[in-house]
């Protein structure tokens, strides 16, 4: 029954990708410069997510470690966020929105195998077999389609 959730979550968030790229082309248009409406959708997404934090720490009586964590793992994430945020505003009105989702979703699955081949920080290992390669290549092919048709 959980795993039925978890995977419902997850078209539920793959659906609010492909709906944010748009909204955030649309506020590139107005604002006049893409990398401006990335950066207040950041904006808002942090104020949002800030205030979700320090309810849910102050609910569950727990304190965070700040000194836990690599420096860079801070910055990371946001950065590569910020990427993907700004090129989202910018190719949504140049190939539309459903050949952005299936060249994303072909650019996150290649990726992943990597992260998986490596470990990367901590990852399972799982080899890169010729079942993965077919699918990908399949993705990729897909998403072509998708963009050339």
């Amino acid at each position: 029954m959980m795993g039925a959730v978890w995977s419902l979550l997850g078209i539920l968030s793959g659906a609010f990708i492909a709906i944010q790229a748009p909204i955030n082309s649309q506020l590139a248009r107005g604002l006049g410069l893409p990398v401006a409406a990335a950066a207040f959708s950041f904006l808002s997404g942090a104020i949002v997510l800030g205030i979700i934090a320090v309810a849910v720490v102050r609910l569950q009586g727990i304190s965070l470690d700040w000194k836990a964590p690599a420096p860079w793992l801070f910055i990371a994430g946001g950065m590569l966020g910020g990427f993907y945020v700004t090129l989202s505003t910018i190719l949504t009105p140049r190939i539309g929105a459903a050949a952005l989702m299936a060249f994303l979703v072909a650019g996150q699955l290649i990726a992943g195998m990597l992260v998986d081949r490596v470990g990367f920080l901590g990852v399972a290992v799982r080899e890169i077999s010729l079942g993965r390669v077919a699918g990908a290549v399949l993705l990729l092919a897909g998403a072509l389609l998708i963009r050339l048709f």
